[in-house]
């Protein structure tokens, strides 16, 4: 997860969400991809939730939901 944030492409960004400005970050790392939501905040990143995207629900890429 930590990659993810680090290293990972933002595939979605939501600034006005009621909660907070947040974004959807996609990683991939020796064939298993990994999902994460997170949101900046003044003095560190919340993660939202992270999970590993069922093939069924997205794209072949895992970047666009079916």
């Amino acid at each position: 997860m930590r990659e993810a944030v680090f290293y990972g492409e933002i595939i979605e960004e939501y600034p006005e969400d009621l909660r907070g400005e947040s974004c959807f970050v996609f990683h991939t790392k020796d064939q298993r991809v990994i999902h994460v939501v997170c949101s900046p905040k003044v003095e560190y990143l919340a993660i939202i939730t992270a999970y590993l995207p069922a093939a069924d629900q997205w794209s072949a890429d895992f970047k666009v939901r079916k």
